[in-house]
């Protein structure tokens, strides 16, 4: 490992991000001009109805005038009078129509023409506000003629009035809806945002600054978020992230512990390799001895360090990188379940019974160094198991391997008669430094296995409702190339 690798990796400043406006800042921003909509679609109608009410109410001060007008006898009423009358109500001129008689019943300064004719009795919701806007954005003092019923037997009742009183009227009228609509926006979206800014924005706000505080340290428990009692989706997401927050603190606890382990054994790893070494070479001396037991042992001796070597060689490559791809070609099975037991110590253990039921001449499409890092974890795992047992316990201690195939599917079975696996390890039994639950166990050897078989196509799984545990391995063969097939035969 070289110096540069010791140095602490600083992590790079991260960029400031430019400062924009809040949520709360855009919630007011959204509440103000949308109060301002609701009060418009109030003031259109408003402006529309105050018209109409104009106009009836100089059609009804009208229709009062036409009774005492068509009372008094003809020509009794002094133009005087009449003048009066008509100054009383706001117009010019007030006829009335009965049958097929149209009757002048007073007028003062007749306009020269009339320049808008409006009818009360068939006026519509959206010609009343079309007319109102039309009459705002004129200029002058037009004339206006309005027609609505009379009372009595008379068919209707007119009246002539000047435009500019009413536009000014409706002027002011729009004044006073435009003060208290922008006094209503106000308060409406004062209401609005307090109401929203207490159930979301500041819920969020939390979360926000919750989410910073735990980026600067995720490794610290004390910046896990602590959920509030809401039942809504805010409350929701606040149980859900602390629950991330937990699971990603206790990930990152582990990870800086295989960071540790990795580094330890990365120093332990130079060292032990010269020492294998080193024991290789006495081994080599040990071939030439002529002891017929020596000349027996050796080449196993030989054979178990050079495992020795290559896993030295390999010790982080689970951590760090994938397993080497597997050497795969047709191997028989018996021989490496033979070299599992022996390498495991259990040829000469007379305490634990040993059953092999491989079918004979059983082969298998796989790695055999890497089929037998597989076997000899699972058997490792449930010696153990057998050993973790208690001492008053008289079952039998048994360790049974199975071999078949299914097809083009060969299945091999380790099963063992201790405890089992319990349920709460079940979940993560494959997984790296997940155990058991057995004293003493690392955790790494059905992690190791499961990625071996994976590298084969394979599966391997944890057999239900056996008696210890049962460990079930699936190795399918490699499909065959057709034309690589015919061109052997060609060649042939």
């Amino acid at each position: 490992m070289s110096d540069t690798d010791d140095q602490p990796i600083s992590a790079a400043p991260r960029p400031q991000a430019p400062r924009r406006l809040g949520l709360s800042g855009k919630l007011l921003l959204l509440t103000i001009p949308l109060a301002m909509i609701a009060g418009m679609l109030i003031y259109i109608p408003a402006i529309a109805n105050f018209r109409v009410n104009r106009l009836n109410d100089r059609l009804a001060a009208a229709n009062t005038a036409a009774l005492v007008l068509d009372a008094a006898p003809s020509g009794m009423v002094p133009d005087s009078l009449s003048r009066q009358i008509l100054s009383s109500i706001g117009a010019r001129a007030v006829a009335i129509k009965m049958g097929q008689q149209r009757r002048l019943l007073a007028t003062a300064d007749p306009p020269e023409a009339i320049d808008h004719d409006i009818d009360m009795r068939t006026m519509t919701v959206w010609s009343a506000i079309f007319d109102a806007f039309e009459m705002m954005l004129e200029r002058g003092n037009q004339s206006i003629r309005v027609v609505g019923p009379a009372p009595g037997g008379a068919q209707f009742i007119e009246v002539v009035i000047d435009e500019k009183p009413l536009r000014q009227a409706m002027y002011r009228f729009s004044r006073n809806v435009l003060a208290v609509s922008l006094l209503i926006a106000g308060l409406t979206s004062a209401l609005v945002y307090l109401a929203l800014h207490y159930l979301f924005v500041r819920p969020m706000r939390r979360l926000t600054a919750n989410l910073v505080a735990f980026h600067e340290n995720p490794e610290s428990a004390a910046r896990i978020i602590v959920p509030s009692r809401r039942g809504d989706e805010i409350g929701v997401a606040e149980r859900e992230l602390s629950d991330m927050q937990r699971d990603l603190v206790s990930m990152l606890h582990q990870k800086s512990r295989l960071a540790a382990l990795g580094l330890a054994v990365s120093k332990i790893n130079h060292d032990l390799r010269n020492l294998l070494a080193s024991s290789q070479l006495l081994s080599d001396q040990l071939a030439s001895v002529p002891d017929p037991r020596v000349q027996r042992f050796a080449p196993k001796l030989m054979r178990s360090l050079e495992r020795a070597i290559d896993f030295c060689q390999s010790t982080l490559s689970y951590g760090r990188a994938q397993e080497a791809a597997p050497d795969r070609r047709m191997i028989l099975v018996e021989p490496v379940v033979a070299e599992v037991r022996e390498s495991a110590g259990l040829a000469a253990d007379k305490s634990i019974a040993w059953i092999s039921a491989i079918e004979r001449g059983l082969s298998i499409d796989a790695d055999p160094d890497q089929l037998f890092r597989v076997l000899l974890n699972l058997v490792r795992n449930a010696a153990q198991a057998l050993e973790s047992r208690p001492s008053g316990d008289a079952a039998i201690m048994q360790i049974r391997i199975t071999g078949r195939r299914e097809g083009s599917v060969a299945i091999i079975e380790v099963s063992d008669t201790g405890p089992g696996v319990p349920a709460r390890a079940r979940e993560h039994l494959f997984e790296a430094f997940q155990s058991s639950g057995r004293p003493g166990g690392s955790g790494l050897g059905l992690a190791i296995a499961a990625e071996l078989v994976r590298a084969h196509g394979g599966d391997i799984h944890l057999v239900e409702g056996t008696i210890g545990a049962t460990f079930r391995i699936s190795i399918p063969d490699r499909p065959v190339e057709l034309q690589s097939v015919r061109n052997e035969r060609a060649r042939a």
